[in-house]
């Protein structure tokens, strides 16, 4: 049977029209090459030089060189193509998250890390908690940051970081000009842009001001947008501003310190990660861990 490494050393021979200087290439000595290329010879039943000297091809050494640098190089490439891809260097990797990380985060982990992705498709997508859910379920992404208000059955879930809600308003509407933290009370003869985020508040009063909101949106952009045009104030997590120009909005703290929302990092619990992804997983952790220090 030929081998590889067969094809190699008669390679390194066949190039060099001598067996010490192959020998030297190889890493091995003369004698071993020769033996090598005796075996190879007798495998194929004919002559591949004209000479023992090893410095003149036969019309079928001719041929067998030719394929061998062909099938050298295919090999050289796909082990380097597999090494790339187990060290991170080659693939793909496929991040959904909720537009307020998509804005803030996932920039900063570009910033630090970005080469090390240099011949990595990366794609990015920001969507709403459900959606991500719904897209690692389908096998359509490897990670996804969101808000779980429980666990859910074949994910692998872990608390990425938590933020505080609050009250987000017009620059000019009264509560901004506020120096205390908002109680919920001061919220009853607001009128209230009810979201996704919100409504999963557990205080009794954020219940109330949700059952009794007229309006109600899904899109961050869409919602931040009727607040600058003072159609009402909604509650949202910090971090959503953060992505905006500082004066745009302003963002009043909750008096009620347990109105938090938690950001899971999420991926399939029965499925391995590529290197890639494996790589950019273990970023994003360090990042965050970064900005909270």
């Amino acid at each position: 049977m030929l081998k590889i490494e067969m094809l190699r050393g008669f390679v390194a021979v066949a190039r060099n029209g001598n067996l010490s200087d192959a020998a030297a290439e190889l890493g091995r000595t003369p004698s071993a090459v020769s033996m090598m290329l005796k075996q190879m010879e007798e495998h194929l039943g004919e002559p591949l030089f004209e000479t023992d000297r090893k410095n003149r091809l036969t019309p079928f050494g001719i041929f067998v060189l030719d394929q061998a640098e062909r099938e050298l190089q295919h090999f050289n490439t796909t082990v380097r193509a597999i090494e790339g891809y187990a060290n991170a260097v080659f693939g793909s990797v496929r991040i959904a998250t909720v537009p307020s990380v998509a804005g803030t985060i996932m920039p900063q982990v570009f910033s630090r890390y970005f080469n090390s992705f240099n011949q990595v498709d990366i794609e990015l997508r920001d969507i709403d908690s459900q959606s991500i859910v719904h897209e690692l379920s389908r096998n359509r992404i490897d990670l996804g940051i969101a808000t779980l208000t429980k666990h859910i059955s074949g994910l692998h879930s872990q608390v990425l970081m938590s933020d505080a809600f609050g009250v987000i308003c017009a620059p000019d509407h009264r509560l901004a000009r506020s120096a205390d933290p908002i109680e919920w009370e001061a919220l009853a003869e607001e009128s209230i842009i009810a979201n996704s985020l919100s409504e999963h508040i557990e205080a009794p009063a954020s219940r109330q001001l949700h059952t009794a909101a007229r309006l109600k949106a899904h899109n961050v952009v869409s919602i931040l947008g009727m607040v600058r045009a003072n159609i009402g104030v909604t509650l949202l997590p910090r971090m959503t501003l953060m992505a905006f120009r500082p004066g745009e909005l302003a963002f009043r703290p909750l008096a009620d310190e347990s109105a938090r929302r938690e950001l899971h990092l999420l991926r399939k619990a029965d499925a391995t990660l590529s290197p890639a992804a494996r790589l950019m997983e273990q970023q994003i952790l360090e990042t965050v861990a970064s900005l909270q220090a």
